[in-house]
């Protein structure tokens, strides 16, 4: 199948456009842009590439699908950072929102005074800047209208169905739409902390001078949601384009034969279909008594599974790493006889591209939702925090390519191991799940289409590239 990533052979003269990328630091925004980065520069774009030093090299360590290092136009900066705190995630705070990564978010804010002088070296060379900014990272940016020659685009890291709810409840609901999508929507209670949500208010407070919204959905699964995005009410005539998915849709292991992970070795020892596979992103620590629920529950499920059993992410991935600081919590004597632990960072895209794996157990971060949706593969949703319970209500209620496996009302429950043990079943051994798993592979098949030649995401890239090159005056 034929991928964005063979754009590229009618690329610009050099010296025309540079494109200059600011992600989010937390992993599912640094991934996103990265991949982001990948298929701009596919069409002979420079791309620049801006975090700390922790930061780039989280990044370009953890992607999956191919080889950042290989990409001679990408070139990533390592903006000076403040020293900033990274404690350890408490696996049992009310709210599962990350705040033990705030302390990294403030300090990514000191790197508007970089980001500028950056711009001033670049802006003599190209005639034209095209910036690409994390909307939680607008006041960054926000000295782009006394720079010459460049413009903006703000990159939304979570599904067109939640943003488009965001801006329309922020605007006091400034039309009708249908009841449907409304019905038994979650409340935003529980999603942040105070104090993340005064960081989104800061930034937002920057971004009116913008050219324009970019997302990480295709319009193969979010139609109707980019079009009520598109209305003057709501982003006031900006352009928009859907040209995920970002990732590879095909996985080429010649990159990392030699990295390959013991787990796609194990994977490829089992039936199709017959693996469930267990990860909740790189924000959320469970807590011991859910841990061992959990476990009891796949254990019971007589279900193979692979379960990515890890904490959260701290701010600085690599503080502590040779000091092996990360709890381990025991497992219930004789668990995993069915399945596989993996305790360090796991090949997800790989993982779920694979023939073997039938389900996807996931917190709901749009990262992992696009990642599985454009495999193909179900998914069980289990909502931690932030965009997550409405991903939810998107992947299982909308699309119906899901099961829930803990409803947002019920989230300072434990979800028990009688839980656990009947969704997996349902999704892995009944006539339902099947039904389920078949319409996720015509979907994942509609979105592998989209972003080949002639394919709606493809076009929107193509539509995007032709934008930013354009002659005409800024």
């Amino acid at each position: 199948m034929a991928n964005h990533q063979s754009n590229g052979q009618n690329g610009l003269q050099q010296g025309q456009i540079v494109v200059v990328v600011v992600p989010f630091p937390a992993q599912g925004h640094l991934n996103q842009l990265l991949q982001l980065s990948r298929l701009i520069s596919a069409y002979h774009i420079p791309v620049h590439y801006v975090a700390s030093a922790t930061h780039n090299r989280q990044a370009k360590l953890r992607v999956h699908g191919w080889d950042p290092i290989s990409a001679a136009n990408i070139h990533f900066h390592d903006f000076p950072t403040p020293f900033f705190p990274s404690p350890p995630p408490n696996p049992n705070a009310s709210i599962k929102f990350p705040s033990h990564l705030q302390p990294s978010f403030q300090a990514s804010l000191c790197h508007r005074d970089p980001f500028n002088t950056l711009l001033d070296v670049l802006s003599p060379t190209y005639r034209r800047i095209i910036v690409i900014h994390d909307s939680l990272m607008s006041s960054i940016v926000q000295d782009i209208p006394y720079t010459p020659n460049t413009e903006s685009y703000i990159f939304h890291s979570v599904s067109a169905f939640t943003t488009f709810l965001y801006f329309w409840e922020t605007m006091e609901r400034p039309f009708a739409i249908e009841s449907e999508i409304l019905k038994d929507l979650p409340s935003l209670e529980g999603c942040f902390t105070s104090e993340f949500l005064k960081f989104i208010r800061n930034q937002h407070d920057h971004i009116k001078f913008n050219s324009g919204h970019l997302y990480n959905t295709s319009k193969v699964i979010e139609g109707p949601y980019i079009n009520l995005l598109a209305k003057k009410q709501i982003t006031k005539n900006k352009k928009h384009w859907a040209i995920g998915p970002f990732n590879p849709v095909t996985i080429n292991n010649n990159y990392n034969f030699l990295r390959r992970h013991t787990c796609l070795d194990w994977l490829d020892k089992q039936a199709p279909n017959s693996v469930i596979y267990v990860a909740f992103g790189s924000t959320t620590s469970l807590s011991d008594e859910q841990i061992k629920e959990l476990a009891i529950g796949l254990e019971r499920s007589n279900k193979r599974f692979i379960w990515v059993l890890r904490d959260a992410d701290k701010g600085d991935v690599f503080d502590g790493e040779e000091k092996e600081e990360e709890r381990r919590v025991e497992l219930p004597k004789g668990f995993g006889e069915r399945g596989m632990v993996v305790r360090d960072w796991a090949p997800q895209l790989e993982i779920l591209g694979h023939s073997s794996t039938g389900g996807f157990v996931s917190h709901c971060g749009w990262n992992s939702c696009m990642e599985s949706l454009s495999m193909g593969v179900p998914i069980v949703a289990w909502p931690m925090h932030s965009d997550q319970p409405r991903n939810t209500v998107l992947v299982t209620k909308m699309l119906r390519v899901g099961l829930v496996m803990r409803d947002w009302g019920r989230r300072h429950e434990v979800v028990e191991a009688a839980v656990v043990e009947e969704v997996v079943r349902r999704l892995m051994g009944s006539e339902e799940g099947d039904e389920i798993r078949r319409r996720a592979a015509e979907l994942g098949g509609a979105m592998r289409r989209s972003v080949a030649e002639g394919g709606v995401s493809r076009r929107e890239l193509d539509a995007f590239i032709a934008h930013i090159s354009r002659y005409s005056e800024i």
